[in-house]
């Protein structure tokens, strides 16, 4: 930290400062619905400045004052332009129109639209269908997977879609889908998009939630906006593949109504099982069979020019299923999201706006094994009923954002029934978790100076669940940072105080959904945490950008479940199976970008740490974290040859995962017993892949297209593995023993194809 410290007063020293003026506002549509991702361009004399709209609509940039021309575009929208003469600070709002017209067989693409944005505070933006030359498994972008290919999220290797953030947890982050929190996050060993790329407008990933609108979590937030722009017909598009198609419409009711309604499903067991089952048929595992199905419906009505309801409904359901004739076992694995949401933007007054969210969001999953005549049953739940409103204003040259949050959760941790097992039966049901959350929050931006700006949010958190006498009431702080002194370069702090109430608890070490979710409640505490960061952007002309960020996490009372799936005694309970401990982590992230041109892509590195101290894990001595990867380097290319063909590639290196391996081992009664010593003591290889896709367009333009799509994954075959075991092997005479590392491998080449359309 204190180099970071010293490198920031230090290029704070050599950039000489000049008087200048600050312009800020809005962008949003005429239905006032906010519009992430605008790109805001001045020009003043022979300089240009430039950025985009954070997760707010909100831009601020300092110029030279003068006369200057200010430009709002957004694809999808007639850009908008005004030329002004001032010598001091403007407030210029914009509201952009839908665009009505399209040019059927020339596509224009603006050099200033940018596949993804860096915004100011470590965040990020971008629109999927801007990345989807990046090379992907099935032909649709995969938004968790782009996520891992930025700097502070970890490579979480094959098997696995979650995410990791700056020493954090999956369960840290925060996932908003049109402002409703989605607790289950993955697909089946995190092979299929969770996602469907085509029914989503934006995202905005936000790595330290330095917006107190969001929060229960220690970690990033990642923002989901669905689309809410009326068209002006009916549109289809949609993804045909081998393994998995999509599509998705978009239908006008009038002028300010609209619904658009998007679905996918696998064919895995009409293809690929049978295939198994035949290869298979002299092996132990006859059947193995994986599918899933999900849909999206949003529907939106401009009421007037100053109310706009908008309904969300998004609803997934997976199922896997394991037969093995030889352990007479057969297993099925059962799990899935659905949630609901009614939203009501209204337009009070000038820069007054209102927004009210109701919703409900539930995730669940159930598993159960049959051996012989056992039968054992493992299921768990989490429901949350919530409402959020708030109020965006402005007093004099501050604009503020204020609202209050209610949350009602209802948790079933685990609830466990075996049957038949000996002469009795468990049947042991952990005591659901009900619980209520309060929270009052408030964003007041401000600006100091020509070129100095700062967010202050302050929320409070109000905990209490309704059987037990858990109780919390936590004032959270935060404070943002912006310096910019020219228009080549700007600093950045920030400190964020957080606290969580509901834990995922992960019992796997792959993608296996039996994970479940926790609420603080009698011997299960809320985490807290305190994160610092510093960080600058440097434009170095209108084609890259590049940014350098430091930073710094404290984390208390984590949890830890060290038995993996569950335990099947009647004296233990959840809370007697959980650690506590405390963690932190820090690192420097870089990334380098370059937005037009016929090459485009991103290079970022990350250089981090992540220690966990647990009293009853590694004798209570600190141990590395499971994702502490030291080093994680990604490198993303799109070129485009010409209006026909595009290239896409992705590399991708980061350190192993760590690993417990045995120290030593010795026999007992002529048994082998291995021996620890440290936790997390060993690494596994470095995860290395590089992926490739090439898009062949039959047509393209503004409305209508047809490609086909050819990928690659893991295209040097390339053995990473996904976990390492110590193998004991001895002789019949007991007088040899062999000890050998085997490791296990999910992945070596998977190719696709599949046929992108739209009309």
């Amino acid at each position: 930290m204190k180099t970071l410290k010293l490198l920031f007063l230090f290029l704070i020293g050599i950039t000489n400062s000049k008087a200048q003026i600050s312009i800020d506002g809005f962008v949003k549509t005429i239905q006032n619905s906010k519009i992430i991702g605008a790109n805001i361009n001045i020009k003043y004399n022979n300089e240009s400045f430039s950025t985009v709209t954070d997760s707010l609509g909100y831009y601020i940039l300092s110029i030279p004052n003068g006369e200057f021309q200010i430009e709002a575009s957004h694809v999808g929208f007639i850009e908008k332009t005004l030329f002004q003469n001032s010598d001091q600070n403007l407030r210029l709002d914009f509201l952009l129109e839908p665009n009505a017209y399209t040019l059927e067989e020339v596509a224009i693409v603006k050099e200033s639209q940018k596949s993804i944005s860096i915004l100011p505070n470590s965040k990020l933006s971008f629109n999927p269908k801007k990345l989807s030359s990046i090379p992907s498994l099935f032909g649709t972008i995969d938004i968790i997977k782009v996520l891992q290919l930025t700097p502070g999220v970890q490579n979480a290797g094959d098997a696995n879609g979650y995410l990791y953030v700056r020493g954090g947890d999956p369960g840290h982050n925060l996932m908003m889908y049109s402002g409703v929190p989605v607790y289950g996050m993955a697909h089946l060993l995190g092979v299929f998009p969770f996602y469907n790329s085509d029914h989503i407008d934006s995202v905005s990933f936000d790595k330290s939630n330095s917006d107190s609108k969001y929060g229960g979590r220690l970690g990033a937030t990642v923002l989901i906006t669905t689309q809410k722009k009326i068209p002006e017909k009916f549109s289809l598009q949609g993804n045909i593949g081998l393994l998995v198609s999509q599509i998705s419409l978009a239908t006008p009711l009038g002028l300010k109504t609209a619904f658009f309604f998007s679905g996918r499903k696998t064919y895995i067991d009409e293809i690929v099982g049978p295939v198994f089952e035949k290869s298979n048929e002299n092996q132990d595992v006859q059947k193995l069979g994986y599918g899933f199905n999900d849909f999206n419906f949003t529907f939106v009505t401009a009421l007037n020019d100053k109310h706009q309801i908008s309904v969300d409904v998004f609803k997934s359901s997976d199922k896997f299923k394991i037969s093995d004739s030889k352990l007479a076992l057969n297993g099925d694995l059962k799990w899935g999201n659905q949630l609901i949401s009614s939203t009501w933007d209204y337009k009070i007054s000038g820069n007054k706006t209102m927004k009210n969210i109701l919703y409900f969001s539930e995730y669940r999953n159930q598993l159960q094994i049959l051996q012989e005549s056992v039968d054992m049953n493992i299921s768990s739940s989490i429901k949350d009923f919530g409402w959020t409103s708030s109020i965006e204003y402005d007093i004099k040259k501050i604009h503020l954002e204020s609202g209050l949050q209610y949350s009602n959760f209802f948790l079933q941790p685990q609830k466990i029934s075996v049957t038949n097992l000996g002469s009795e039966n468990i049947n042991k049901q952990d005591i659901p978790i009900e619980a209520s959350s309060y929270s009052l929050f408030t964003n007041a931006k401000m600006s100091f100076s020509d070129c100095l700006n700062i967010v202050l949010g302050f929320r409070l958190n109000s905990y209490d669940t309704h059987k037990s006498s858990t109780k919390y009431l936590h004032f959270e702080p935060r404070i943002s940072i912006n310096y910019v002194p020219s228009k080549f370069i700007s600093f950045f702090g920030t400190y964020i105080r957080q606290n969580q109430y509901l834990n995922l608890i992960t019992t796997s070490n792959v993608g296996i959904p039996t994970d479940f979710w926790v609420g603080a409640s009698d011997g299960i505490p809320a985490q807290s945490s305190n994160e610092f960061s510093l960080g600058s952007v440097y434009n170095i002309n209108n084609k890259y950008n590049f940014s350098l960020t430091g930073f710094h996490r404290s984390m208390k009372d984590l949890l830890e479940y060290p038995f993996g799936l569950t335990q099947f005694n009647e004296i233990t309970t959840l809370k007697d199976d959980i650690f506590t401990g405390n963690g932190s982590a820090y690192g420097i992230e870089t990334m380098l970008k370059k937005d037009s041109g016929k090459l485009k892509g991103w290079l970022s590195y990350t250089l981090s740490k992540a220690i966990r101290e647990f009293e009853f894990i590694n004798n209570g001595d600190p141990y590395f974290a499971k994702y502490d990867r030291r080093h994680n380097l990604s490198i993303v290319g799109t070129y485009d040859f010409n209006r026909k063909w595009t290239l896409g590639a992705t590399q991708i290196f980061s350190s192993g995962n760590r690993f417990t391996m045995p120290t030593s081992w010795y026999f007992i009664n002529n048994s082998p017993v291995k021996e620890y010593s440290k936790y997390n003591n060993e690494q596994i290889p470095s995860y290395i892949r590089t992926d490739l896709s090439i898009n062949y367009f039959f047509f393209k333009t503004s409305k209508r297209e047809s490609a086909i799509n050819f990928s690659i994954y893991n295209t040097f075959i390339v053995n990473n593995p996904l976990y390492i075991f110590l193998k004991i092997a001895i002789n019949n005479d007991n007088e040899n023993v062999a000890l050998e590392t085997q490791s296990v491998k999910l992945y070596t080449i998977l190719p696709s194809i599949s046929w992108r359309f739209k009309f």
